[in-house]
């Protein structure tokens, strides 16, 4: 009799668990291609080139997020956040994604084709075999040792390429050959040196980006500038400027929204150029809205010839060479999708 208990009761719980099974369908990587906003507003994002979202599952339990920029010459990546997850079946092709905890609707177009909600936005995900075979493990180990040592305003862009394994595996080679003594001057010059290659193929994955870009970018960026640099907000916002509001955190977070609707990518490319401070980077805000240098130093609460120093300071930095504060700001007024 007992045993006749024990096998009803195991077959009871095995009935329950399957009834709740998770839908490994998920893992691998997936680019985000097609934003979709409540207003209605829609933006097609290009997989190669101008940078864009990338999510990574493994087994379905666990994303890592981050933003990357690839082209022909590498991979540029920005960790984001990591998060515990879980598919559950609702039937048909929709589902409720959860996100630590945090319930999302997802659907499954095809096969390589998802589209998940997040606070009213519709995100379209393709799947991106390509970039989970090459980079799986080397973005799931950025990503979860870059949020685990460093806080959300100290995150770095790493690039990867089979150049950069190279060099990786002979700077290990070095370390172990010249000992601790020399580690340290080893690798300070090893940081100076791959941040300078950074920049170099960073510049030049964005200018491939402004020369190469498809004609519906093109079209989509130019009716978001001339809707809103037209629009009663933002005559309201150059007003303020000229009175030399000074902005509090909540009004910059939304400037930085106003320039991701109209230039998704300008931040990750702005802030994967150099780790600037937070004057630097909000001087580069002012400049991509068309505000003017005295407008910029009255809001900032500096001199003109401070923002103009910062200005020719940064493309020193950027670009090895001298340039003036009018090239720096045309640089800045050509990045950004």
């Amino acid at each position: 009799m007992k045993w006749i208990l024990f096998i009803a009761f195991s077959l009871m719980i095995w009935g329950c668990g399957d009834s709740q099974k998770e839908v490994y369908f998920l893992r691998g990587a997936w680019l985000l291609r097609h934003v979709e906003y409540p207003w209605g507003q829609e933006l097609d994002l290009s997989l190669d080139g101008s940078g864009t979202y990338c999510l990574v599952y493994d087994s379905d339990s666990v994303l890592y997020e981050c933003q990357i920029t690839r082209s022909p010459t590498g991979l540029i990546v920005i960790p984001e956040s990591m998060a515990g997850i879980k598919l559950m079946d609702k039937g048909g092709a929709d589902f409720l994604y959860l996100e630590n905890s945090d319930p999302h609707p997802l659907s499954i177009i095809n096969d390589t084709t998802i589209i998940i909600q997040r606070s009213g936005k519709l995100y379209t995900m393709v799947r991106a075999d390509d970039v989970y075979s090459e980079w799986g493990t080397d973005l799931r180990d950025i990503i979860s040792n870059e949020l685990r040592s460093n806080a959300i305003d100290d995150r770095h862009s790493y690039v990867l390429s089979a150049k950069e394994r190279q060099q990786k595996n002979y700077i290990n080679w070095l370390i172990m050959a010249f000992g601790l003594a020399s580690t340290t001057a080893m690798a300070i010059y090893v940081v100076n040196r791959r941040r300078h290659r950074q920049m170099l193929l960073q510049l030049q994955q964005i200018q491939e980006v402004h020369e190469n870009r498809p004609q519906p970018i093109r079209h989509v960026v130019a009716e978001f500038e001339k809707n809103y640099f037209a629009s009663d907000e933002y005559a309201a916002f150059q007003k303020r400027m000229g009175n030399g509001h000074v902005m509090n955190d909540d009004e910059w977070q939304q400037v930085e929204q106003y320039l991701k609707t109209i230039y998704p990518g300008f931040s990750i490319q702005l802030r994967s150029l150099y780790p600037m401070s937070e004057l630097e980077y909000h001087t580069c805000l002012l400049v991509k809205l068309r505000i003017s240098t005295k407008d910029i130093a009255s809001v900032l609460a500096r001199d003109v010839s401070t923002i103009s120093t910062m200005r020719k300071r940064l493309y020193k930095k950027v670009f090895g060479e001298n340039g003036g504060a009018k090239e720096w700001d045309d640089f800045i007024l050509s990045i950004g999708v």
